[in-house]
């Protein structure tokens, strides 16, 4: 077992990610499940996926419908997931060993550092964008690569203090940003709003990718969600887990690209730049409170993206302290906003499908194990020992990596790459819905065998 950590400092040893969290530790108090899937979703990112919505060619009412739809098939695998923290007492990843094996989940454990990376430069690049434009105002011209640098520093710190230090960030700094995002978004929709009226009928390849854009916004938590909740009680009610970390995620995720929506009708494009244009003219006095809150916002996201980073690296089978994997996490994230910041709006869009491919079938074959072949009741029966997944590598992981390269080829809908089924539907993608369905009733079916 991995020492004791010292105040607010979570272990740093590989050990404090691939065991359990010992019973006396998980005291975690349950309002927590429901800051730490709000708080990350703070931000401008929501803003410039309604915004985007717009230049797929939907008006306000079928934005609103894609926002819907999108964010409630998004949000439920994520929530579903949440549950299984607090009874095996292990981070998302180190839980799907279960299904994977201890090889096994090593490719989907380094899938998701690279992903929590690419996350770092999408978050920040709004933010010190913000931080620029404040700082300006304040009569102090910065570089845009000197503002970005100081939003990684914090949040690289905060991941190596460890999931207590994310935690309170997510529920104190994300209380706080709710209050400011509150008073931006009714004074933008007083003042800066307006209803976008489409050109021309929405086709149904149209409303599906925007549809999948956002579904991916928050299926892409669906990796972090367990990491959030091990340290609870093994007994806490999974009902009521699920429940918080679903309000949480819809309660963010939603008013936020509605706003974005609104947004779109003032801005000529969905670029952070432009979004941070509109809101400091339509915020008038307060558009300084704007720009400190999309900075700061970046600090509770990326903290906790770095912070799950560090685990997943560990989980790949690289056993390095979690204080080396946070600052790689950083320092390649902040490379690659200083690289993209030109290219957001493109690079955003095809980061957020793309990467649906891969979490996508991870995400059914691991909720199929849980929910569909009694993971919940042996976890529970075992908890207090140490978990022995099975070794090696599982049918699972044979099953994740054929659904995930499949779907990739055949529905893929991209800048990158368009695969010939997404071609046969005018460009529609649908691959993801395919991949998690597939893999899910391909892994349960297996399972039934064995039994």
């Amino acid at each position: 077992m991995s020492p004791e950590p010292s105040g607010l400092m979570e272990d740093l040893s590989a050990a404090s990610v691939c065991q359990p969290v010992p019973a006396a530790r998980k005291t975690m108090a349950m309002d927590r499940v429901f800051w730490s899937h709000f708080s990350p979703n703070l931000g401008p990112g929501g803003w410039v996926t309604g915004a985007l919505l717009v230049s797929l060619g939907l008006d306000f009412r079928m934005g609103v419908l894609a926002i819907l739809v999108g964010n409630i098939v998004g949000a439920l695998p994520v929530a579903l997931a949440a549950a299984i923290g607090p009874a095996t007492g292990l981070t998302q990843m180190e839980a799907s060993r279960m299904a994977l094996g201890t090889i096994g989940v090593r490719p989907p454990s380094f899938l998701n550092w690279i992903y929590c990376v690419g996350w770092d430069a999408v978050n920040n690049v709004p933010a010190a964008a913000a931080l620029v434009s404040l700082l300006m105002l304040a009569g102090v011209p910065t570089p845009f690569w000197l503002a970005l640098g100081v939003l990684a520093s914090i949040q690289m710190v905060a991941s190596i203090y460890g999931h207590h230090v994310v935690q309170a960030l997510q529920k104190y700094l994300g209380g706080m940003l709710l209050v400011v995002f509150a008073i931006i978004g009714v004074t933008f929709a007083v003042r800066g709003g307006g209803v976008v009226q489409a050109a021309h009928p929405v086709g149904l390849a149209t409303f599906l990718l925007a549809v999948g854009i956002l579904v991916s916004f928050n299926l892409s938590w669906a990796t972090y969600s367990s990491d959030y909740t091990r340290y609870l009680p093994a007994k806490s009610d999974p009902k009521r887990v699920v429940v918080l970390a679903l309000s949480g995620l819809l309660l963010s995720a939603v008013p936020f690209q509605i706003l974005g929506l609104l947004t779109a009708a003032s801005i000529a494009e969905p670029s952070p730049t432009a979004v941070i244009a509109s809101l400091q003219h339509a915020m008038g006095p307060l558009g300084p409170l704007a720009l400190a809150a999309i900075a700061l916002s970046s600090i509770a996201g990326n903290s906790f993206n770095d912070n799950t980073a560090s685990y997943s690296l560990i989980s790949a089978g690289i056993h390095v302290p979690r204080v080396a994997a946070a600052i790689i996490t950083a320092s390649l994230g902040y490379v690659l906003a200083v690289a993209g910041a030109g290219r957001y709006a493109t690079l955003y869009t095809d980061y957020l499908l793309v990467t649906m491919y891969w979490i996508a079938p991870w995400c059914g074959i691991v909720l199929a194990d849980w929910y569909l072949t009694g993971g919940h009741s042996a976890a529970r029966a075992v908890y207090g020992q140490v978990l022995r997944p099975p070794s090696g590598w599982r049918r699972g992981a044979t099953i994740f990596i054929v659904t995930s390269v499949l779907t990739v080829l055949l529905f893929s809908t991209s800048s990158l790459y368009t695969g010939p089924v997404a071609r046969w539907l005018g460009g529609a993608d649908i691959g993801y819905y395919v991949g998690f369905l597939v893999a899910g009733w391909w892994y349960a079916a297996w399972r039934e065998r064995q039994d």
